[in-house]
């Protein structure tokens, strides 16, 4: 029996969640149905690349799709229009193509339709207003996805050979894991200086007592090395009078960051919430996709979420606005809408990150959504929010002390305006606010004031060194040279983890040995692919192809040519860690080789170069420094067992694998 609704339009989404939230708006006319992410890619066991013929990739069905191609193609029936709607990205047009692909047949229509937010009027508006498959999306996607698989495929393999099998190399991941290890390079070669600063206690004629910094001698700024530099100095102001030289009042605008890029809201929210990269995104695209809310409604809370653009749609400033107007006052709003700059890259694809109705407030969703939803949502709002706020204004106080030839500075400020500040306050904010309240208060001070030094304070410094990465700078640290993109940014953090290249330190990245051994093979033989401007450059290119400005099989075979060179002299010239190692400064205490750094089964180690006639190895560490360290083993335990072959007493010694027997007559 044909299926009476077989002949309905079907709308075709990436996710499963989508599926109610739509099906909702469009109602009974329309089939909805989720691919549940990719249907097609690559094959796995093969590099699925047919580099002979214009690089063209060989996709196939992803092993386990076969129920969803199935179930998309019942959802279809006899209908003559589909209506393709992943996600707006390079990814979801991928699988917008491939869908084509799977349901392709004679007088079948297919339609592109861009669903930036999950409500009523944009799915409705997206539906009449359909657009045609991005082809130079699409091939921008097949570029990146085709780069990244000759990288991995091809170096993976040398891997493999020269280290240890399972181990991975990736054309963005290695760069960030190269990043992090010259970090940390930097800091093991960093060698701290000495400074010291002086404080001045003093007193005006009414409280409160204040303290001011020594930062100028003869107009000059002053550098104090070390102890006999401060003891000097002490030492002429010691009867010197301190005269108030200059007083500055003025007011500062503190202007409101823009609504979120997906970048931005990673940064703040690992910093504010303590959420991961990873996590963030997750929680991110749950808000986009639709949460059921009050009379068992399913409404996408949030815009788009993968994005680089700060633009934000006129009608949705001027809803903040008017909120602001009613909420805060009028006082607190801005005139018209605050429109923001976009860097120089960005695509500008979507809109901002932002509510998708200012009406729902984080507290009055609150019930609705699970604490971290909650949290993140709150963070997203308020950020757009304080968006179209006027600036705060900070009265700031700033005083000049002469001491003869000495000048001491302080200054001190107060919030006389929040302005957006009562929405809205960005770590960097608070952190600057905090610094500000430790300063203290200043009494009434006019110049030529006489002051009273209570006491001076010499104190001791040194200088430090870069720190290392944390996951929100690493974000930072790759979008500001224009590494990855808004949809890789999560999956570079979390891949370079899962391999175990870095490991996470209180917060903060630091290389493993593995991380730096692999990072210093693929640095040594192919420094000019994993390099920070190379990988840009390629992301420009990317960019380029979408724009139809560049073609696909001009860049691919622009890279393939090089890299298939520095690919067969790697076979022979990168190191091998299987066969000689890498080589050390230390020596061997048995026969005095030297120790080299090998890896097997089990980690990497010391051995001595002298083998097999000296067995000496070791696991060994290294200091802050770098420097390694051999770990040296316990001493032997006696033990009441006697050899069966020999009739010797047995010894239990300690080994890089745990505890074990050994004959005293070995190795007779």
């Amino acid at each position: 029996m044909r299926n009476p609704l077989s002949s309905k339009p079907l709308v075709v989404v990436e996710s499963p969640t989508k599926v109610k939230t739509i099906k909702k708006y469009l109602g009974k006319g329309y089939n909805v149905a989720a691919t549940v992410g990719h249907i097609k890619d690559l094959p796995v066991k093969e590099l699925g690349i047919d580099i002979d013929h214009g690089f063209k990739p060989q996709y196939r069905l992803i092993p386990g799709k076969q129920k969803v191609t199935t179930a998309l193609k019942k959802a279809a029936g006899d209908t003559n229009e589909v209506y393709l709607a992943p996600d707006p990205d390079r990814e979801g047009e991928a699988i917008a193509f491939h869908a084509s692909e799977v349901l392709k047949r004679k007088g079948r229509i297919f339609h592109r339709v861009l669903f930036h937010e999950l409500t009523r009027n944009a799915i409705l508006e997206s539906i009449q207003k359909p657009e045609k498959l991005n082809k130079n999306k699409y091939e921008a996607q097949k570029a990146r996805r085709i780069l990244d698989r000759l990288v991995g495929y091809q170096i993976s393999p040398l891997l493999w050979r020269k280290v240890k099998g399972g181990l991975s190399a990736g054309r963005v991941q290695s760069v960030a894991v190269r990043i992090i290890c010259e970090r940390e390079r930097q800091i093991q070669i960093f060698e701290p200086e000495e400074y010291w600063s002086i404080t001045a206690h003093l007193k005006g004629d009414t409280p409160p007592p204040f303290e001011a910094k020594l930062t100028k001698l003869d107009k000059q700024k002053i550098k104090i090395g070390n102890e006999e530099e401060a003891s000097t100095i002490l030492e002429a102001l010691k009867e010197t009078p301190f005269l108030v030289e200059s007083v500055s009042n003025k007011t500062k605008k503190r202007n409101p960051l823009p609504p979120f890029i997906t970048s931005k809201l990673q940064q703040e929210s690992i910093r504010k919430l303590r959420f991961s990269a990873k996590k963030t995104m997750m929680l991110a695209q749950q808000l986009y996709e639709g949460i059921e809310i009050e009379g068992g409604e399913q409404v996408g809370l949030i815009t788009y979420m993968r994005t680089d653009s700060t633009r934000i749609a006129n009608e949705a400033a001027e809803e903040a606005l008017a909120f602001i107007r009613e909420t805060y006052g009028a006082e607190y709003s801005m005139e018209k809408p605050r429109f923001f700059k976009n860097r120089k890259k960005a695509q500008d694809a979507h809109e901002a990150i932002r509510p998708t109705a200012v009406s729902h407030t984080p507290d009055k969703l609150k019930s609705f959504l699970s604490r971290d939803q909650y949290a993140l949502y709150r963070l997203i709002w308020n950020r757009f929010v304080a968006s179209q706020m006027k600036p705060a204004l900070i009265d700031t106080l700033s005083i000049g002390i002469r001491a003869g030839a000495y000048l001491f500075t302080t200054a001190g400020s107060k919030i006389s305006f929040p302005g957006f500040m009562a929405v809205y306050i960005s770590v960097d904010d608070a952190i600057k606010t905090e610094n500000e309240k430790k300063k203290g208060q200043l009494p009434a001070l006019s110049k030529g004031m006489v002051l009273h030094l209570e006491q001076l304070n010499p104190k001791q410094h040194f200088t430090m060194p870069p720190p290392r990465f944390s996951e929100a700078s690493l974000v930072k640290e790759l979008e500001e040279n224009g590494i990855g993109r808004p949809s890789t940014y999560a999956a570079i953090l979390s891949t370079i983890r899962v391999k175990k290249y870095v490991d996470l330190v209180k917060g903060y990245f630091k290389p493993s040995e593995l991380g730096m051994i692999v990072n210093d093979l693929l640095v040594g033989s192919f420094d000019d692919i994993f390099n920070v401007t190379f990988t840009a450059r390629m992301e420009t290119y990317l960019d380029q192809i979408e724009a139809s400005e560049l073609v696909l099989e001009d860049i691919l075979e622009r890279f393939y040519s090089h890299f298939n060179q520095e690919i067969e002299a790697a076979k022979e010239g990168m190191p091998s860690l299987k066969g000689v190692g890498f080589s050390t400064d230390l020596t061997c205490p048995q026969c005095q080789n030297e120790l080299r750094i090998k890896v097997g089964r089990n980690g990497h180690f010391l051995a001595c170069s002298g083998y097999p006639e000296c067995t000496y190895s070791r696991d060994y560490t290294r200091d802050e420094k770098g420097n390694i360290h051999p770990v040296e083993l316990e001493a032997d335990e006696a033990s009441d067992r006697v050899c069966e072959k020999c009739g010797k007493p047995m010894v239990i010694k300690p080994g890089r694998f745990g505890k074990f027997f050994a004959c005293t007559g070995y190795p007779e």
